[in-house]
Formats: structure tokens, C-alpha cells, sequence
């Protein structure tokens, strides 16, 4: 197989640093080859007089931007990049992060001046934003090619303009962004610019999707097979190719089993961000044809992504909020890291668990998530699922994939029976993460959200589902034939196919055994026949 799945990160997202509610700054992303870059590009920006100007803030750097690239703010203003939005075209629900609660830092909503350090944009403080001004789009967070762009939690999507110290009472500072220089040096996307968003989600670096983090700014062949730095070396959007702004490849709209062969680049009804785009549906040579019957059934990423999170950073499988508030022996706020140094409590955010060189769990999946949305009622006494994955073994268009589940303990109304928001991250009177009581900070939250609150919460459990498609292993690290077709083998929970050496109809077991015991009751009778008739015959002739 081997595809072409690259980086969901997205060509268009991110904030040279920080993700959601994260409260420690993160190391600024690594510079890209703006060497490369520059020899292969037809302008050098920093010749432009429009660049040459000081800049104060990042409107003004876009407002430059837009007298040449006229339309490029109206191109992002129509993405979910921007409007963090997505509607679905068969059911008409409106999903993404400001429609579903998740079960990592729950939703961005009244928590925006933290979450929007991975807005594209500037100035998301709260429901008054205004999405029409295009100099609020924000250029440079997705082609800095400095690594010095950084913005972080607190300033609603603005970039660091005075130097300062952050986290407060770390004793480390962040420096200020010289706009110019970065305004002069941009160029196109990278690992690093996407990664500075998608690698940091959650909070933390690998938090989220478990097959993105850090490693991928500079992996080897091991890591990634298509983003090896001395071998294909991918970048996000060699596979997730953008038109207009419109970048391939969304968990909200995924094709997960893509027919036909290879395609040409740019093929205006083709999927680049999938595996069939470069390898087709039959990748595997003539000899291995049985490989290829696999495929009808099978996701390529099954196979060739045989762990996800596979390196020291790895990813966070748990995460309690209620055990958020809980305070030290002596009253005062905690926090305590597990032996690999990844978070595991903290009384602001509750405990997580954290681990590397994870076995993705397996669903039968066509692409669609059937999501939990705000206000929808849930039954408590079960596991809430906040996406349920569609797909079944008798359709078309479904196939075997790994999936990384991430399970939550999160609030809600117990009275309403809905999931809550909470107004976590901030320093103001009503925020959980200054205060610590559970009741401000909901109240705060579901009045933003728009929501009704009973006034009584409880915690329930939740998982989430996130398609493991990156971190792609060599051909040689594939699984092999024993590790599915065994009775415990990985695909022991995924009904409604049968499986050779898991699956073992018991009347055609009993039909085996029972000519296996009259072969071997003929046998013994054969050779008594001819014990017997032996000794006969030497009687006789005796």
C-alpha cells in the first residue's frame, strides 16, 4: 500500500505555537527551507514596498497582503479554517468546534481568547466577532517561513506584540514578533506551520489525534515513510493539496474507501488526501493478489499504520474532569507529571493518561461520524459516544479502520441530560481554571453556549473516535497475516466478517473432526486387519 495519506493537519490553520487552553508556551516551530523556498518562487517579498513598512499589529501586515493578493481573505473566509463550522450535506447538522463538545478541553465557547490561538485569524474574543473583515484573516500564521510567528493563549488570536513572560511567574519570556521580518520572509505552508496548530490541539503536544506531534516537523522513514526528511519528505500539503484556500482531506467529510486507480494530480473529482490517489485500489503487486482482495474490506491504514504515537511524545488516551478542583494536602493547587514527563494531574484540568507505540482499536467505517452536538440529550447511564462511526460489513463503501478512542469524564446537566459547557480557561471571576468551582464556570459557559442549566452537573463518561491516518510504516514494520488471523488477533471485536483463524463454523468444524476420527478409526481397523490376517496366514502355513 503506502499512500499518499498525508498530514490531516491542513494547509491553513495555525498559530506558530500553542494550541487550545495550553497554559505553558510551547517551543516556537523550526524554520522552514525558505533557502528552497526562495529559489523556486518568482518574487521576493522582502523587495515589496508594502512589506517595507513597520507593522504594530497583524491586520495591518494582511491589509498589506490584500493589495496584492486580492481575494485570498475572501477565499479564507469561506473554510473552516476560519469559520471553525461545517455543515453537513446530508443531514443539514451544523458541526465543528463550535457545535460539538469534545471530550479533551470540551469547546472553544467563552473560552476564545485561549482557543484562538489556533484561529487563522485575529481578534475572536467572543460571539461578537465579526467574520467579514478580511484584514482579521491572518496570513502569517500559515506561511511564516521564520519559525519566530507565535501566538499564544490569552490574546485571542493575536501574535506576541511586546516581549513578556509567559506562562505568568515562569521567569520565561516570550520575545515580540517582528512582523516585517516575517511579512518579508513568507512562503509556502510546512510541516511546521500546520503542525503548530494540529501537532498542539488539546493543549499539549500529541494530545489529540495520536498519529500528529512534533516528531513529523522532521521525521525519518520509521516515524513516516512519506514525510521522511531524507527520503519523500512530504509536507502537509503534498497529500491535503489546496484550491482556493480549500484544503483536501477533513475528518468532518473523509472518504474512506476510495476505488479506481491512481489518478492524475488535480483531477477536479478526485480525493489526493487518501491512499487510492497515488496507489489505486489493487497497490500490491501480481504475486500478492490476495493482499489486494484485502482491500475491498480492508483500510490500507489497517495495515500499514501498525501503532499510532510511535515515538517518546506520544498521546493522551484518558482525560477526567472530574477530578478537576481537587486540590493538594495543604489546600493549594497541584500538578504532577507521569514518568515520561507528559501531564497526569493538574487541579486546574483534571487527571489524564498519557501512553507511546499504541495498537489503534478497529471499526467498520464509511467516513461519516454521527456526532453529538450542543443540546442533544444523552442517557448517562451508558457511554456517551460524542461520534459514532458509521459505516457496517455489508456496504459498499465501508471498510475495516484503526481508530484512536479517546475516553473522557466530562460534566453535564443532570437534570437536562446534556453535555456542558464551562467556561474553563481565563482569569476572570467566573473561570475554573482561576477560581476552581465548577458552578461559575458553567453557568458562564452555558449562558455563552446559549444553553439551558439546571443548575446540578455530574460527570459522565464519553469516548471520541479520531482515523488514525498518519504516521505511515515502512512496508517491512506492515502487519503480518497471524496478527489478525489469530483467535485473539486485533480484529477479534469487528463483526460481520469472516476471518480465518478466528472464525471457525461449528458444523463445518464438526464434519472436519468427524472425518478426521473415521481416517484415523479406518487406519487403526486397517492396520488390525492386517495384523490379523497375517498371523492367519502363518498359521496355515505352519
Amino acid at each position: 500500500m503506502s499512500s499518499r495519506l498525508k498530514l490531516a493537519l491542513a494547509a491553513l490553520a495555525a498559530g506558530t505555537l500553542l494550541a487550545s487552553l495550553t497554559a505553558v508556551a510551547m517551543p516556537a516551530a523550526a524554520p522552514t527551507s525558505a533557502v528552497a523556498a526562495a529559489s523556486n518562487s518568482t518574487a521576493d517579498h522582502s523587495k515589496f514596498k508594502a512589506l517595507q513598512q513597520p507593522f504594530k499589529t497583524g491586520p495591518e501586515v494582511t491589509k498589506a497582503c490584500l493589495g496584492c493578493h486580492t481575494e485570498a481573505a475572501k477565499q479564507v473566509q469561506h473554510t473552516k479554517h476560519w469559520t471553525w463550522e461545517f455543515t453537513d450535506p446530508k443531514t443539514g447538522k451544523k458541526l465543528g468546534k463550535r457545535n460539538i463538545i469534545n471530550n479533551f478541553c470540551t469547546s472553544p465557547i467563552s473560552n476564545e481568547k485561549d482557543c484562538m490561538a489556533c484561529h487563522a485569524g485575529y481578534g475572536w474574543k467572543d460571539s461578537s466577532f465579526d467574520f467579514s473583515v478580511e484584514a482579521n484573516v491572518d496570513c502569517m500564521v500559515c506561511h511564516d517561513t521564520t519559525g519566530t510567528y507565535r501566538k499564544l493563549p490569552g490574546d485571542a488570536g493575536h501574535p506576541v506584540y511586546q516581549r513578556r513572560e509567559f506562562p505568568p511567574g515562569s521567569g520565561k519570556f516570550v520575545e515580540a514578533v517582528d512582523l516585517r521580518k516575517v511579512a518579508q520572509s513568507i512562503g509556502k505552508t510546512s510541516r511546521s506551520t500546520c503542525g503548530s496548530c494540529h501537532f498542539f490541539g488539546a493543549g499539549a503536544n500529541g494530545t489529540k489525534h495520536g498519529d500528529l506531534d512534533a516528531a513529523l516537523q522532521n521525521p525519518d522513514k520509521y516515524l513516516d515513510v512519506h514525510m521522511d526528511r531524507k527520503g519523500l519528505n512530504f509536507t502537509c500539503a503534498t497529500c491535503h493539496q489546496t484550491s482556493g484556500h480549500q484544503v483536501a482531506g477533513s475528518r468532518y467529510e473523509m472518504a474512506a474507501a476510495v476505488t479506481g486507480p491512481a489518478h492524475m494530480r488535480g483531477k477536479a473529482d478526485a480525493e489526493p488526501a487518501s491512499c487510492q490517489s497515488c496507489h489505486g485500489d489493487r497497490p500490491h503487486p501480481a504475486q500478492l493478489a490476495k493482499l489486494n482482495d484485502h482491500a475491498r474490506k480492508v483500510a490500507c491504514q489497517t495495515c500499514h499504520i501498525p501503532e499510532y504515537a510511535r515515538d517518546a511524545i506520544g498521546t493522551e488516551l484518558s482525560w477526567d474532569w472530574s477530578q478537576a478542583t481537587k486540590m493538594g494536602a495543604d489546600g493549594k493547587p497541584v500538578a504532577a507529571k507521569d514518568s515520561a514527563g507528559r501531564r497526569a494531574f493538574d487541579s486546574k484540568k483534571g487527571a489524564w493518561v498519557w501512553d507511546s507505540y499504541v495498537v489503534p482499536e478497529y471499526r467498520w467505517f464509511n467516513g461519516e461520524f454521527a456526532y453529538k452536538t450542543l443540546g442533544d440529550k444523552i442517557d448517562p447511564s451508558a457511554t456517551v459516544e460524542i461520534n459514532h462511526p458509521g459505516g457496517s460489513p455489508a456496504a459498499a463503501d465501508s471498510r475495516i479502520w484503526p481508530l484512536k478512542i479517546h475516553r473522557g469524564k466530562q460534566a453535564y446537566d443532570t437534570e437536562n441530560n446534556i453535555l456542558i459547557v464551562a467556561h474553563t480557561a481565563g482569569e476572570d471571576d467566573t473561570a475554573l481554571w482561576h477560581n476552581y468551582d465548577w458552578q461559575k464556570a458553567i453557568g458562564t459557559g452555558m449562558k455563552a453556549a446559549g444553553l439551558p442549566y439546571s443548575g446540578k452537573y455530574g460527570f459522565v463518561s464519553t469516548e471520541m473516535s479520531w482515523p488514525i491516518t498518519h504516521m505511515v510504516a515502512p512496508k517491512g514494520d506492515a502487519l503480518a497475516c497471524h496478527q489478525c488471523h489469530s483467535e485473539n488477533g486485533r480484529l477479534q471485536g469487528v463483526a460481520g466478517v469472516y476471518l480465518p483463524g478466528r472464525d471457525r463454523p461449528r458444523m463445518l468444524d464438526m464434519i472436519g473432526w468427524t472425518i478426521v476420527a473415521l481416517s484415523l478409526g479406518g487406519s487403526m481397523m486397517h492396520g488390525i486387519l492386517c495384523v490379523l490376517f497375517r498371523r492367519c496366514k502363518r498359521s496355515k502355513q505352519a
